[in-house]
């Protein structure tokens, strides 16, 4: 049985978010496969910016998770791919939420809505890089109806990871 998928929104993330990102996220279980530990402050604020310019130049970014009383969730998103590794020139979707927050359909729901707006945006497709022992961000990608495309060892960690892409 299908459960509806709960009311959420999307912001460009504001200064403040920085602030927000950072203590919802201050969580090893929340960082377990970003390296297993918070990130200062400064990261945050410098990826905020990065995603005001994202969304200014592209029409999509990472944006912030809204529940329906505007509480910060997390974020989700798409950016162009990071690294000299990997699916370089594509774009990546992404999320991560608070703790408290999973299971309840937040991230399904959030990352649904960037579809359509990357969609809308141009691009023809994203690719989600997932840790392969993510199993709830395995689970969202499958949700999206995202295909498992390449099984690969990040570089960074030497851990294998999975590329799963979505095209339309």
């Amino acid at each position: 049985m299908n459960r509806a998928l709960p009311v959420v929104r999307l912001r460009v993330p504001t200064d403040e978010d920085a602030v927000a990102w950072h203590r919802v996220f201050d969580d090893p279980d929340v960082m377990e496969f970003q390296g297993g530990r918070s990130a200062e402050l400064s990261v945050y604020e410098e990826l905020t910016a990065r995603q005001r310019r994202h969304d200014a130049e592209r029409g999509f970014c990472l944006w912030t998770i809204l529940d329906r009383d505007d509480r910060v969730l997390g974020f989700t998103g798409a950016q162009p791919w990071p690294r000299e590794w990997g699916p370089r020139g594509e774009i990546e979707i992404g999320w991560r939420l608070g703790r408290e927050h999973w299971g309840q359909g937040y991230v399904t729901a959030a990352a649904q809505m960037t579809l359509e707006r990357v969609r809308a945006a141009g691009p023809s497709g994203v690719v989600a890089m997932v840790d392969a022992r993510n199993a709830r961000s395995i689970a969202v990608a499958e949700r999206l109806g995202m295909r498992l495309a390449e099984v690969f060892t990040t570089p960074e960690s030497n851990r294998e990871g999975r590329c799963y892409r979505l095209t339309w």
